[in-house]
Order: structure tokens, then sequence, then C-alpha cells
């Protein structure tokens, strides 16, 4: 039997060169969408720290820990959607329950 729901954590960083308000705005796009497609959305944001290597010649990124639980089929479109938007530099998808 296909699992209906699991739990899932994603990790995203943001360039911090945005500013305060487009960070935000990005913050709360994700958020909306998680629970758009899901529940039990918890958002951590980890603030501005120095990455452990360069990305595109940036030094530091946002960091951005949101949990939720949804259906397997969105985590993938997610995954697409945080891959094409400007101002991620990195994300991780995990799957909580294995």
């Amino acid at each position: 039997m296909a699992k209906v729901s699991a739990d899932y954590e994603v990790v995203y960083i943001i360039d911090p060169a945005l500013g305060e308000e487009a960070i935000a705005a990005t913050v709360e796009k994700f958020k909306a969408l998680a629970e758009q497609h899901g529940s039990a959305v918890e958002v951590d944001e980890w603030g501005k720290r120095k990455l452990a290597y360069a990305i595109d010649y940036k030094t530091e990124g946002y960091y951005v820990l949101m949990s939720f639980t949804s259906e397997p089929s969105f985590p993938k479109e997610l995954d697409r959607i945080l891959g094409i938007t400007d101002g991620i530099l990195r994300s991780l998808i995990v799957c909580k329950n294995v």
C-alpha cells in the first residue's frame, strides 16, 4: 500500500543581497506553497550565516529550515520551483519517515 503522506524537511539558502523585504517575501512564498499542498508547516529562519564554500562568488547566505507533511508528489514539485526561483543558492529536501 502506498503512503498517503509523509514528513519532509527542506533547507534552502537565499542570497542575502536581495534585501530584507525580498527575503521575507521568498520565505512567505514557500511557506504558502507548502500550506497549499500539505499541512503541519513549520518555518525556522536561521538567518544570515557564512557559507562553507563560495557559491556564485557569494560567501554568505540566509538559511531557512521548513518542515511539513504532504503527499510524496509535492516535494518533487517544490524542488523544481526552488531550482528556478531567482535568489535561491542551494536547497535540499529530505523525507523524515524512513
